[in-house]
């Protein structure tokens, strides 16, 4: 089995490096290659168990998704997000099933939620990593990664439900809406707990090596821990992403550094795996399902009609909140304010472009995968799990159709529609100025006290240099090298540099910076910072 996932990453990788060369979308390439080898002779089957997906891939890529994420931006946008990541899930998987059970002979209407539940939710790699290289404007990018940061909790939650009453298994609660309420409260509890427990740990330890180590341990623990609480693992280990990300702007500029290359490195590994695996399991999904006794072309054409129901249930649903959400906030801004005080207003509504774009990105994934494969053999009493087949091999057509269709369609659309957001540019404009004056201000502030008690010709000259970088730090000239590399100059740089960004994460907490722009500034100040230490260590080794 090692030999075999080894492969698949070595092939995923080698394709993603061909696919950003030719400017391919990688994942999609991926997938057709991994269905095509799926025929070649002799190719044993790769299988993983859904608790491997749910509780080794799965985890990561949620935690690291949600690492870096503005929480921000979460708490701006989350009445779209959970309408999209929770509501539409609901409505997805009980007009999904509806419509599965109403069409033909194939499935009851026990099994028809239970594959409403499995494909109700667009999966988090494939939306992201899609979107994510095709630019779309901030705010859809914001929407459309907080949504596959939830939707699988909700979608898990709703497939247990499904799967119970099938089985005739007992739950912690018959009360659907208290069960689904302590998944969430509880998970979220339990992920915002660990991420703050660990944040404690890492800011006494030394070595960055072991500070990574730790928030390696972080999803798989808050996923596994969770889900053994009866709670939801998806929701505890975003939670715990959201924590940590939030508090590493407190952490050692060594741990930032590490941290960010590992995450993108695991990143790179599991998304290139999760689509290969996905493309691989066609010839073997056709042949369970024939040797189940079904007729393939007829599951294939439930399949068709389940896929073309998915797309038009997300897109009805998107397009229609999106004008209800319009209306609203016409309302909203029309009405005077009350003791003329200024008004709180929410974000703006998407456009209908924005919108059709939203509704179009519904590709599924490896969730959905993992899910169909967690289905029960066999209920309580014994008997079969009732047309077990057909729902796996629905759902793997289903989140094929939806990565080739809507991934391959993507671009033109977001091309065609020609996406621009004036207010991003000028929000990203304000906050790069704002985030610059406030960072200057807290150098100057340093530089100023230095000069003050360091009044020689050489302190002078120091301070005329820090001010010199730092005015031209933001601009296309060219910082002069200088060969002032001596104790106070050293020290100078690393006082500067803590002022700036102790300056920028009280702005972050005042809520005048967001998230992102303050890593982004973090991400630059971490590597001055890494030089000045290198400065330091030289001149404490003295010349060689």
């Amino acid at each position: 089995m090692f030999s075999q996932l080894l492969i698949v990453v070595i092939g995923a990788i080698a394709i993603s490096i061909f696919a950003e060369r030719r400017g391919i979308q990688a994942p999609l390439l991926i997938v057709a290659l991994g269905l095509i080898a799926s025929y070649i002779p002799g190719l044993p089957r790769l299988e993983l168990e859904p608790e491997v997906i749910l509780t080794i891939v799965l985890p990561p890529l949620l935690f690291s998704a949600a690492n870096e994420f503005s929480f921000t931006s979460f708490v701006r946008r989350l009445g779209s997000i959970v309408n999209l990541g929770v509501i539409l899930v609901v409505v997805t998987t009980f007009a999904v099933g509806w419509i599965a059970f109403s069409v033909g002979p194939l499935l009851s209407l026990p099994a028809a939620l239970v594959l409403g539940a499995v494909i109700s939710p667009p999966d988090a790699v494939s939306a992201v990593a899609i979107a994510r290289q095709l630019h779309l404007p901030g705010r859809l990018m914001t929407v459309l990664k907080g949504e596959s940061l939830i939707n699988d909790a909700a979608a898990l939650t709703l497939f247990s439900l499904t799967t119970a009453a099938v089985t005739g298994a007992h739950l912690a609660t018959d009360n659907v809406a208290l069960f689904f309420l302590y998944r969430a409260v509880v998970g979220a509890i339990f992920g915002v707990a660990l991420g703050a427990l660990v944040h404690r740990i890492r800011s006494s330890v030394s070595s960055s090596s072991l500070a990574t180590v730790l928030t390696v341990i972080v999803p798989f623990a808050a996923y596994r821990v969770a889900e053994e609480l009866g709670a939801s693992g998806v929701i505890a280990v975003v939670a715990a992403g959201f924590s940590l990300g939030y508090n590493a702007a407190e952490a050692d500029y060594s741990e930032r550094i590490q941290e960010r290359e590992f995450w993108k490195t695991i990143n790179a590994l599991l998304d290139a795996f999760v689509f290969a695996y996905i493309g691989l399991q066609l010839r073997f999904v056709v042949e369970d399902t024939i040797a189940a006794g079904y007729d393939f072309w007829q599951v294939f054409a439930l399949s068709s009609l389940v896929l073309l129901a998915v797309i038009a249930v997300r897109i009805a649903w998107v397009v229609s909140s999106g004008y209800l959400s319009h209306l609203r906030d016409t309302r909203i801004r029309a009405r005077p304010p009350r003791g003329g005080t200024r008004r709180r207003l929410p974000p703006e509504p998407f456009t209908w472009k924005e919108n059709l774009v939203v509704g179009w990105c519904g590709m599924r994934g490896v969730v959905t995968l993992a899910a169909a494969a967690g289905i029960p053999y066999v209920t309580l009493a014994g008997a079969p799990f009732p047309e077990r087949p057909v729902i796996q091999t629905v759902a793997f057509l289903v989140t094929i159709g939806t990565l080739l269709l809507q991934g391959l369609t993507l671009p033109y659309l977001i091309k065609r529609l020609d996406l621009v957001d004036p207010n991003e540019a000028r929000e990203t404009k304000r906050q790069l100025a704002l985030s610059r004056e406030i960072s200057h201000k807290a150098a100057h502030e340093v530089i100023d006290r230095f000069a003050a008690l360091h009044t020689s010709e050489e302190g002078r000259k120091i301070a005329q240099i820090m001010i010199e970088r730092m005015r031209l730090e933001n601009t296309q000239a060219k910082v002069a090298k200088s060969h002032m590399r001596g104790p106070a100059m050293i020290e100078l740089g690393q006082e500067v540099l803590m002022a700036r960004r102790a300056a920028l994460i009280a702005a972050r907490d005042a809520r005048q910076l967001d998230d992102e722009f303050l890593r982004e500034t973090l991400e630059q100040l971490d590597l001055q910072q890494a030089v000045l230490d290198n400065w330091a260590r030289n001149e404490a080794e003295g010349p060689i």
